[in-house]
Parts: C-alpha cells; structure tokens; sequence
C-alpha cells in the first residue's frame, strides 16, 4: 500500500462519523434512484410484453347493435389487420354472503379456444365448453375479493330473466389490467364489478344479438393512420349507434396504468437528485475543511515531489472510498424497495407475471451518477488542495480580522452572557459558513415535510371530494335513459330519504384542433346530494344553458370562459351542438363536464328523461333496498359511497403509502446526517478555540453551550427556511404527480411542519450527545500545539 493510501485509511478512520453521515445520505439517494426507476422499468416491460403476447387491440368502439356482415367493410379500412367482434352487456349480479348487488359485465369469447384480440390468460380452471351456456370464466381481482371459487355459481339478471352462471375459470386480459367499469368510474371496485367472459352464442342469444354485435376491437397495421381508422371506423358505425372509436391510449385501462407509471418515473428523476444533491453539499464542506487542517501535510507532500494530480486523486478517492460505501448499501436496499414497490403495484393491476428486474446498467448508472454528484460537491475542495503553494500551505491561516459585530455595535451585546456573546460573535464573523449549514438542514427538514405532505394532501382529497362534493350514499345507474316518471318511483324505493336525478350524455367535446371523448353530467342546479366547487370550496351553482367543466379539462382542451364548445353527441339521435362555457370547477378526482339537467334534455330534445339518481338512504333499511336493486332488471350500476372511499385509499393511499415511508426513513437519516455533520465540523474548526477557553476558565458545560448554541441559532434559523423549501418541493411533487386520474393538491398541515421540527430537534439532541462527549474528552495540550 502506497503511502498516500494508508494516509486515506487514517484520515477515513479519523473523520468516520462524518464518512457515515454522508455515506448514509449517498445511500438515500442512490436507493431512490434504483428502488424508484428499476420499479418503473420493471412495470414498463411487463405492460409491454403482457400487450404482446396476449393481443392487445389498438382501436376500441362500442356502438348499440350492428350486423356480422359489417365487418366485411371494416377489414377494408386501410390500417387494419384484425377485427374481432362482440358481445358485451353490463348485469345484475347475486354474490353469495353479499348483501348489496354487484355489476358483471358479460364479454363474449368464441366457444372455442382460438386466437383473438385482448386474448385471455386463464390463470386457474379451464375454457368454457361448447353447449354449455351458463359457464363463465371471471376477472382474478373480482374472484379474490368475494371469494370466489372454481365450481361457485352466481346469480345474474340477463335480459329481464334470473340466471345461474357456474365458474369454470379464473382469468385476466389486457383490456382490464386495470379492471373498472367505465371512464365515468376512477378506482376499481373489485366487491362490487368484475369481468366474466361468457360464450358468444349464449349471450348473443339471451340479448337477442344473434348474427350482431356491439362492441369490437381492431389491431392495426405498423404506421397505419390511427386518426384516419378511428375517423372512418365513426362514420361506418354512426347509424348503428356507435359511441365514438378511440384508440388505445384512450381505453380507460390502459390509460390509468400509463399515467401511474410516467409518474413513477417523475419520481425517480426528482427525489434522487435532491437526496444526491444535499450528499454533494456535505462533501464539499467535509472536504473543504479536510483540506484546511491537513495544509501543512499538503506542503509536505508537495515538497516531497508528489504532483499536483497525485495530491488531487487522493482526495477525489476519500470522496469516492465514502461515496462507494454508500452506492453498495443503496443499492442493496433499492432492490429490495424496488420489489416492494412493484409488488404495490400487482395489487392494483392484474399481471398474467409482475417480474421484478433491477438491470445491471440502471445500478451502475446509480453508481456513476451518485459518484458524478460527490465529485462535483468535492471539486472546488480539491481544486484548493491542488493549487495551494507549498510555501504558503507551511504556514497556518492567517487568524480572522477583529471587528465589532452589528449586536455590538446596536449594543445588545449587553444583555447578552459571555456565552451568548460568543456565540453571536462566531455565527457573524463566519455568515458563509453559517449559511451553508443552515442551507444544509434547511434542505432535511424540507424533505421532512415533503415525505408527510402525500399524507396530509390524501386525507384533503377524501373530505373534499366524498364529504363535500360526493354527499350521496348511493349512485344507482339504469341500462338506458329512463323517462321522467321514473323519478317519483325512485323515491318510493324502501330506505330512499331523498333522491336527485341526474342525466348522462356520452359526446365528444372539440375546440379548434382539439377534442375529448367524455360523458356530459346533467345535474339538478340547486342540488345538494351532488354539489359543485371552485377552488376556494365555495358552492357553484349551475346556470340554465352553457357547460361548465372541470379545471383539468379546460386545460386539455384550452378553453377559457366564453368559447364556444362543439358537442357531438354519440348516442340517440346524434345531435351536433354549439354549447358555450360558462365557468369552471375545480375537482381534484376525474375530468367531468356538466350541464343543468333541463338544458341538457332541451340540447338532446327529450323530455325529462334521467339516467340514474343519487340517493341518501337509511341505513336501516340497506339491506331491503340491495335485495330489490339486485332483482331489478332496469338497474345496472350501483356505486356506494363508503366503498368509494375505502376504494380510494385502497388505491391512492396504498399506492402512496411505500413512497411516502421510502421519503419519510430517508430523509430521517438526511437530518440525522447534516446535522450531525455539522455540529462535528463545528467541532473540528473550533476545537483550539474551545480549549482555549477552557483554560482560561470556561467550564466544561459552557463551553458545550458555545458549540451546541450555534448549532441552536443555525436551526432555528433553518427551520423557516426548510418549511419554505418543503412547500417548494411539495408543489413540484404535485406537479409530477399530476394525470387526469387525480391531481394531489398542494395540503402541508401544521402536523407536517410539527412532524418536521421534531425530528431536526431530536437528531439536534443526539448530535449534542455525542458532541458533547467529544468536547470533554478534548486533549487540551494536544489542542493548543501551534502548527508549524
């Protein structure tokens, strides 16, 4: 071992608690970067390859009923390559041991296994055989929450009539990854709505479908045209009530997983690089004051004819000794977050296989970049060593100018103590040094707040959401419009305290170049069970013509209050509207467009015709109003509140929660790093200052206060600044978060800022500690040796 490498194991063993410290804020960073992104490339291919193998269609549309012998036109669409047609109807569903109805949708599948779009993966049991009509094959998430089992029967309301359905098979596809109703739903509601794959010929027939379809998918040909195939696919179906094409980036599953996913890898971008950052700025003061007490060996070294590169890798191996320490640590625990993350996600989205795969150049690309960050954070540190003259270097730095302080000089040194005069002596005669350590903890407490703030922007979201704006208990939806008469027997169902009707418009929205494919909400403008909000919360009450839309969607479409809408509308009579928008709503879950119930009847030119009702109801009387909705052939949507809001959590909250613990431990041990190393830097800088005082007759508790009542102002001083940066960073984290799924709001709670200080207070107090054991096992005479 070569001289300067057993100095570099001296000076590592000398300066270990500062090596640790920031060994373990590398290991922070470089966990987040490999946990965070090996998760969202694990994610990414096997979306990919499930899409893959397993068929998935480009173009989806959904129409009333059209004939076989259509598909004959639509295969000479140009772009298309494979068309598969069929059957798909929503039904009430008996689940045994569940009171409240449940909604199947029946997709039909050939009779016999063949090859198909949006292919099926059976993960347990068999197809179903021919001849036997009543064998369903049901969607995995459905089965595991209502405990279903091979060989169970199910009842179900097919067409007006009560049914058997025997399961034969458990089964997942690509088109419900992510297994929800519709658009107009936003988390899965496993309990309550599943996938069951029935054969064609049976449903066809109990709908009187035979020879028909009402739903089909397209694969596309390479660089075909997807605005021209959807273009030409909406006029070919429009006088078989087609309901508009979209393509796959539109299809309610693939969507919500896509923007999970590109959020995740936000994720990974973001927090690395400020937990890597923070490591860089340790290591630029560690080694900035390495550099100053080893002057003298510098010059020695230097005079013994090392080279200035010589001298310079040295200290750039101290860096990378401590920061590659801290890449194998982060690295092993980033895998193993890695596949906890992942596994967070086989939760919410059904993978045929979720493997888990941490690529050997995303771990490198850690290292290196972990390694790029404390390089730089150690640049100018060494570029000092390097340049410094030997002669200059031999003698020891010249001692600080004296001058009054601004306390002082305004005299409030007066009412100050020795201690404290001393103390504000030191944080003003040294303001860069001060401000870096203060700049240091501001950015732990900052990551402190951030980790708490998910939490405090989720339990906003619920309140707002399903207290304020969602006040029914229960959303019953009809298999078509209904006429106005429908409203008053809603009333008289057992348990109905009070109803609001509401209509449901499936249209396609256009501005200029731009358009959305959304259902439009009639609601009753003075309604009080479903209410809208601006962003001050305050009631926005709908005006008797024009649409209002949700902020999001505004956004998407790039109208301002005023602009006139194109509404075409995608079912019954296919009217083509100019709607003006009146206002906006601020909703954090969903994008939505409403519309007065009576103005959109008149723009539909209907009479008072509703497709569902919200409903609060008497709990009392739950159980007699599910068993009649389970019997009612008309109702075939069924949404309750509370489910809603466990569903919620379930998926947003769960979803959240590992990231947030991840944020939370990591930047616990970031505030334990940087303030700990900086009390220990104090420590060095001022250990000659200290003895010195000690002779002249501080005792040994005093002077314990000089140093660690620095470290008390530089905290205090910390504190507001560190809630600032963490608001800061709350704001891009919800930025990044953003999709049109949900938009966290910006929610920091006097809890979180709370939350914050204690932990900085409690890493202060162990930091004191230690340091005040190492101020009374200070070696006085070894201190006050002048260097020469």
């Amino acid at each position: 071992m070569s001289p300067l490498d057993q100095k570099l194991w001296r000076d590592l063993l000398h300066w270990r608690g500062q090596a640790i410290a920031i060994a373990l804020v590398v290991t922070c960073g470089v966990a987040s970067f490999v946990s965070m992104l090996s998760a969202y490339h694990s994610l990414q291919l096997s979306q990919a390859t499930y899409y893959e193998q397993y068929r998935f269609a480009d173009v989806f549309v959904q129409l009333k009923r059209a004939p076989e012998s259509l598909v004959a036109q639509i295969v000479t669409i140009p772009g298309v390559a494979q068309v598969q047609t069929r059957v798909v109807m929503d039904v009430t569903l008996d689940i045994p041991r569940r009171d409240e109805p449940a909604i199947g949708r029946l997709v039909s599948i050939p009779e016999q296994p063949s090859v198909m779009l949006n292919d099926l993966y059976v993960r347990q049991g068999r197809y179903i055989q021919a001849g036997h009509s009543n064998e369903v094959l049901v969607s995995e998430a459905f089965a595991d929450a209502n405990q279903l089992q091979l060989g169970n029967t199910l009842g179900a309301v097919i067409n007006g009539r009560w049914q058997t359905l025997q399961i034969v098979g458990i089964a997942l596809s690509p088109e419900y990854i992510y297994e929800i109703r519709g658009a107009g739903d936003l988390f899965p509601d496993n309990e309550r709505f599943g996938v069951l794959w029935i054969g064609r010929e049976a449903l066809a027939t109990a709908f009187d479908m035979d020879g028909a379809f009402n739903d089909v998918t397209l694969s596309l040909m390479p660089h075909a045209s997807q605005a021209d195939i959807v273009s030409q696919l909406d006029q070919l179906l429009a006088p078989y009530g087609g309901l508009g094409a979209y393509a796959r980036e539109d299809q309610v599953s693939h969507r919500f997983l896509s923007d999970d996913i590109t959020q995740l890898r936000g994720t990974a971008t973001v927090v690395p690089i400020v937990f890597l950052g923070i490591a860089a700025f340790l290591l630029h003061i560690s080694l900035s004051r390495l550099v100053s007490t080893q002057r003298e060996q510098i010059a020695v070294l230097k005079a013994f004819g090392y080279s200035n590169i010589t001298i310079g890798i040295h200290y750039f191996k101290f860096v990378l000794a401590i920061v590659l320490v801290g890449a194998i640590f982060g690295t092993g625990i980033g895998v193993w977050f890695g596949n906890a993350v992942t596994r967070t996600f086989a939760q919410f989205y059904a993978f045929p296989v979720l493997r888990y795969e941490a690529r050997i150049e995303l771990i490198i690309a850690a290292i290196v970049v972990s390694g790029g960050a404390a390089l730089f954070g150690a640049f100018v540190a060494v570029r000092r060593a390097v340049l410094l003259p030997p002669a200059e270097a031999m003698r020891p730095e010249p001692p600080a100018v004296f001058r009054l302080t601004l306390i002082e000089r305004i005299g409030l040194h007066t009412w100050l103590s020795p201690v404290g005069r001393t103390i504000a002596r030191n944080i003003e005669r040294k303001p860069v040094q001060a401000w870096l350590a203060a700049l240091g903890i501001a950015l732990a407490l900052a990551m402190l707040v951030v980790g708490r703030y998910l939490i405090d922007a989720i339990d906003y979201m619920i309140d707002v959401q399903f207290r304020q704006v969602q006040r029914e208990d229960v959303t019953i939806v009809f298999n078509s419009p209904r006429p106005a008469r429908v409203r008053y027997e809603v009333n008289h169902l057992p348990g109905v305290l009070y109803s609001e009707p509401f209509r449901s418009v499936a249209a396609r929205l256009r501005f200029e170049h731009r358009s959305r494919r959304i259902a439009i909400t009639g609601l009753e403008p003075t309604g009080k069970l479903r209410r809208l909000l601006d962003r001050h919360l305050n009631t926005v009450d709908l005006p008797p013509s024009g649409i209002v839309l949700t902020k999001a969607l505004a956004d998407i479409l790039h109208v301002t209050p005023g602009d006139l809408l194109t509404v075409e509308v995608l079912e019954e009579e296919r009217p083509i509207r100019t709607v003006p928008v009146v206002g906006f709503v601020d909703e954090m879950i969903g994008i939505a467009a409403y519309m007065d119930i009576r103005a959109l009847n008149r723009l539909m030119q209907e009479g008072g015709t509703i497709s569902g009702a919200y409903l609060a109801i008497d709990t009392n009387q739950t159980k007699q109003l599910y068993a009649l909705l389970k019997q009612t052939p008309a109702v075939t949507g069924i949404s309750i509140r509370q489910a809603a809001i466990a569903q919620f959590q379930e998926t947003i909250a769960s979803n959240r929660a590992i990231f947030t613990t991840v944020i939370v431990i990591f930047a616990c041990i970031i505030a334990f790093g940087v303030v700990y190393n900086s009390a220990r830097i104090a420590l060095s800088e001022r250990s000659r200052e200290l003895a010195t005082l000690r002779i002249i007759g501080f005792s040994r508790a005093q002077v314990t206060m000089i140093l660690l009542g620095e470290q008390a102002v530089i905290i205090l001083f910390a504190i507001p600044w560190g809630f600032i940066l963490g608001y800061t960073f709350s704001v891009f984290l919800s930025a990044a978060f953003e999709s049109e799924l949900y938009r966290i709001p910006v929610i920091v709670t006097k809890i979180s800022y709370a939350f914050a200080s204690g932990v900085i207070a409690i890493a202060a107090i162990i930091s004191g500690v230690i340091i005040r054991r190492q101020v009374n096992r200070l070696d006085l005479v070894a201190v006050l040796k002048t260097r020469e």
